[in-house]
């Protein structure tokens, strides 16, 4: 005779369920938790305090400003010459092939200047260079107050002596009204940059735009900020 199974006559448990709105309420704030842990590094870009003193900025109102006005024999303090903003450009040829070098370029650019860049399109058809308009073909941003003046003295302190073979900026780069335009050939000079993200070097053009009038005045500003020019070659006398 086959053996008679049994079987157990017992109520079977049923798991507790919690009610919807709970859940969702614990889910959402394990999600805050998370992201107030977590640094964001590509989120919008925090704006500078109120009572952030600029180091560059506090020395040009004590110690650059009175030399220029003894230098050229200005009586106010006004007309004393001063930078008004600085442009940076970075061109992205293959961003019309591959878009993600623009992204790229973007965000070394918003590392490198602490302000979010624009994206610069092409004005004209050239056929030749199989571009279109509308094409993004670069960014740019342009620096004013004391971001201007944080990116001028990192800059000089710690960007510039990273130039390989570098003697000096060259004066003939003034365009005659006191402006001084820089050529870059690698944005790997500034510490900011992760190389392993962007190993490509990319070149970049600086603008520094015063209220100079004359080169003269310019380079006085300038080299008085702390930015290095190259000294003019003094002949010898033939014996």
């Amino acid at each position: 005779m086959a053996k008679e199974i049994k079987q157990d006559n017992k109520p079977e448990k049923k798991l507790e369920k919690k009610p919807v709105h709970q859940q969702e309420k614990k889910n959402k704030e394990a999600i805050k938790a998370q992201q107030s842990s977590v640094v964001l590094v590509h989120g919008p870009v925090i704006p500078m305090p109120k009572d952030y003193k600029v180091r560059l900025k506090e020395a040009y109102t004590a110690q650059v400003r009175p030399a220029l006005m003894k230098d050229f024999d200005l009586k106010s303090p006004m007309a004393a010459p001063k930078i008004t903003k600085i442009v940076i450009n970075i061109g992205v040829s293959e961003a019309k092939e591959n878009i993600q070098a623009l992204d790229l370029a973007k965000e070394d650019l918003t590392l490198i200047s602490g302000q979010t860049p624009q994206v610069r399109r092409a004005k004209k058809s050239i056929s030749n260079f199989k571009l279109r308009e509308g094409m993004p073909i670069g960014v740019r941003v342009t620096l004013r107050g004391a971001r201007m003046f944080e990116f001028l003295d990192r800059f000089i302190s710690l960007s510039v002596p990273r130039i390989r073979d570098f003697q000096g900026f060259d004066p003939r780069l003034f365009d005659g009204r006191g402006n001084l335009n820089i050529g870059l050939k690698e944005h790997h000079i500034f510490p900011e940059v992760n190389m392993e993200k962007s190993p490509k070097a990319r070149g970049m053009n600086i603008s520094f735009v015063t209220t100079a009038g004359d080169n003269k005045k310019g380079q006085a500003l300038l080299e008085y900020l702390g930015l290095p020019f190259k000294k003019p070659k003094v002949e010898q006398p033939r014996a």
